[in-house]
C-alpha cells in the first residue's frame, strides 16, 4: 500500500477502541459532519470492558451537587473539582440524548407501574457503595452488555462511520509533537491510517495482573502508545481493585456492587460480618476500603463470602445467580476476593479530552480526566466514558488530514516468529511482579525493586519488537511500558490515598 496521503487510508477523525467511550466519540464526530474510522482490536463485543460493566451508569437524578460530593468523598478528596463539575453538569443530558433517545436502552423500571410526571415509566434506580442515594440506571446486573451491543450496531450502521474490528493499532504516527494517525497490524510491515485527529479509547490494564475483571487484551495499549509518543500521563499509581470478584472454582466473574447496595453482606471464614469494624458505611464503604478489608479477612480467616440471603438474589439478579449456579454455588454464600478492576489515571487530558500532543485526544479508562482522583466512585466509569467520548468527538471534528505528513516508518518484520509461549511467559513474569508489588498494598522499597525488574523486561521486549510486528508482542510491549509507568508513579508518591495504599504510611484501621 502506498504511503502517499492522497492514496492512503484517511479519515477526518480516527477513533481507536470500541467501548462506550470510543462509540460515543465516533458518534459525536459523525454528528459534526466528520468522516470517522473506528478501529478496534476487539473481534466481538465482550472483548471490550464496557461489555462486562455490571452495576450500571450513574445519573444525578437532578442533584449534581450531591453526586459531586459523593465523587469527591470516594476519591479520598483527590478528584479534580472542575473535572467533576464537567461530569455532573453533562451527565443527565448525555444519558438522555444517547442512551434513552438515540439507542432507546430499556433500563429496569419499578414493578409497581408507577409513572413520572411526564407519564413515563419510573426507573428502578439502584444504589452502590459510597453513593448517598439511589441514582444508578441499570439492567439486571449486565448493564454494559445492554448498552454496548446496540451502540456498536448503531455506530456500524452510521453512514459516516467505518468500523474495522480485529485491527490493532501498533504505533501513533507523529511529527514534531503532532499526531497524524496510527499504524495498524493489517499488513506485516504496518498499515498506516492518516487522520485529522486521533482519539484513543483503548480501555484499561487488567492483563497486567493475574486476576482481573477486565477481558483479555486490556494491555494498556493507548497509554503506552501515547507515552512513547511523548504525551503526558498522570495518576497511574491509582489502580482500583474490586472487592467482590467470584473466587471459587471455575472462571471468575464480577459480583456487582449493586448486590451490596441491595443488602448483601460480607462475612469472613468464621461466619462473622466484619465491614462495620472497618468503616461506618460497612459494605457500602468506598471500594478501596472494602477491598483491603476483604483481603485482610481472607488472610486472617481463610476466606470471605458474599452472603446474598438478605436479598432477592434469584429474582433481582438472575444473570449473576445463574453464573453462580453454573459454578456449583448452591447456597447463599458466594466466595469472593479482590481483583484488579479499573485504572483511575492514564493519559492526561483536559475537559474536551485533549492530550498534551496536538491533534491527539483520549477518553474512557485510558484517559486521566481528574474525575476519579485516587479512587473511583461506583458506576461512574460508563458515565465518564460517555461524557468525555462525546466531548472529545465533537471537539476533534473539523480538522483535515495534514497535507505535509511524512511517510510513516515502515515497521520491520524481518526475523522469524518467536516461540508460541514467548509472549505468554514474559506476561506471566510481568503479572507476578505487579501482583506481588503493586497490588492493594505497596511497600515503596518493593516498588522500587519492581521498577527495576520491569525496566529490564521492557528492554528485553523492545529488542524483539524492533524486528517483528506480531500483535501479542506489541501487547507485551504496551503492557511492559504501562507497568513501568505505574511502578514509577507509585515509587514517586509516598502518601497513601485511595487505592494507592503505602503500608509504611499507616496501618489498616479496625
Amino acid at each position: 500500500m502506498s504511503n502517499d496521503p492522497k492514496t492512503a487510508d484517511t479519515a477526518d477523525v480516527l477513533v481507536v477502541g470500541s467501548g462506550i467511550a470510543g462509540c460515543a466519540a465516533a458518534l459525536a464526530a459523525a454528528r459534526e459532519g466528520a468522516d470517522v474510522c473506528l478501529v478496534t482490536k476487539a473481534a466481538r463485543p465482550d472483548d471490550a470492558s464496557t461489555d462486562r460493566a455490571q452495576g450500571g451508569i450513574s445519573t444525578t437524578r437532578g442533584d449534581p451537587r450531591a453526586l459531586k460530593a459523593d465523587i469527591l468523598t470516594a476519591s479520598d478528596g483527590t478528584a479534580d473539582p472542575d473535572a467533576v463539575d464537567v461530569l455532573v453538569e453533562n451527565a443527565d443530558a448525555a444519558v438522555e440524548d444517547v442512551l434513552l433517545e438515540t439507542l432507546e436502552i430499556d433500563f429496569d423500571s419499578t414493578d409497581d407501574g408507577a409513572s413520572g410526571s411526564d407519564g413515563a415509566s419510573t426507573f428502578d434506580y439502584a444504589r452502590e457503595a459510597a453513593h448517598s442515594e439511589e441514582r444508578i440506571l441499570h439492567i439486571d446486573a449486565a448493564t454494559g452488555t445492554h448498552i454496548l451491543r446496540p451502540f456498536l450496531e448503531y455506530v456500524d450502521d452510521h453512514e459516516r462511520i467505518e468500523v474495522r474490528d480485529d485491527t490493532a493499532a501498533l504505533e501513533l504516527l507523529t511529527h514534531e509533537g503532532r499526531v497524524h494517525g496510527v499504524v495498524t497490524d493489517t499488513d506485516p510491515a504496518g498499515h498506516p491510517i492518516y487522520a485529522g485527529t486521533t482519539i484513543l479509547a483503548t480501555g484499561g490494564i487488567g492483563s497486567l495482573y493475574a486476576r482481573s475483571t477486565n477481558p483479555e487484551g486490556a494491555t494498556g495499549d493507548g497509554i503506552a502508545m501515547a507515552a512513547l509518543a511523548g504525551a503526558d500521563v498522570a495518576d497511574l499509581e491509582y489502580v482500583q481493585f474490586h472487592p467482590t470478584a467470584y473466587a471459587g472454582s471455575g472462571e471468575p466473574f464480577l459480583l456487582s456492587e449493586a448486590l451490596r447496595g441491595e443488602g448483601a453482606l460480607l462475612r469472613n471464614g468464621d461466619g462473622d460480618r466484619f465491614m462495620p469494624d472497618y468503616h461506618p458505611d460497612a459494605e457500602l464503604a468506598p471500594r478501596d476500603v472494602v477491598a483491603r478489608a476483604v483481603a485482610t479477612e481472607r488472610e486472617a480467616t481463610g476466606e470471605v463470602v458474599l452472603d446474598v440471603d438478605p436479598i432477592a438474589f434469584e429474582t433481582e439478579f438472575p444473570a449473576l445467580a445463574e453464573a453462580c449456579r453454573d459454578r456449583g454455588v448452591d447456597g447463599d454464600e458466594i466466595p469472593v476476593a479482590p481483583y484488579e478492576h479499573f485504572l483511575c489515571g492514564g493519559i492526561d487530558v483536559d475537559d474536551h479530552g485533549r492530550t498534551s500532543l496536538e491533534r491527539l485526544y483520549a477518553a474512557g479508562e485510558c484517559a486521566r480526566t481528574g474525575v476519579h482522583g485516587a479512587n473511583r466512585l461506583a458506576s461512574t466509569s460508563l458515565l465518564e466514558g460517555l461524557v468525555w467520548g462525546l466531548r472529545a468527538g465533537e471537539h476533534a471534528a473539523g480538522l483535515d488530514v495534514d497535507a505535509e505528513i511524512l511517510e510513516p516508518p515502515t515497521l520491520r518484520n524481518s526475523d522469524p516468529d518467536l516461540p508460541p509461549r514467548f509472549a505468554a511467559e514474559k506476561f506471566a513474569r510481568l503479572q507476578r511482579t505487579m501482583d506481588e508489588n503493586l497490588g492493594l498494598e505497596r511497600d515503596l522499597q518493593d516498588v522500587a525493586r519492581a521498577a527495576g525488574v520491569l525496566r529490564r523486561l521492557k528492554g528485553e521486549v523492545d529488542a524483539y519488537v524492533r524486528t517483528r510486528t506480531a500483535r501479542d508482542l506489541y501487547e507485551l510491549r504496551n503492557a511492559s511500558v504501562t507497568a513501568l509507568l505505574i511502578a514509577r508513579a507509585a515509587r514517586e508518591n509516598p502518601e497513601s490515598a485511595g487505592c494507592h495504599y503505602v503500608v509504611d504510611d499507616a496501618p489498616l484501621a479496625r
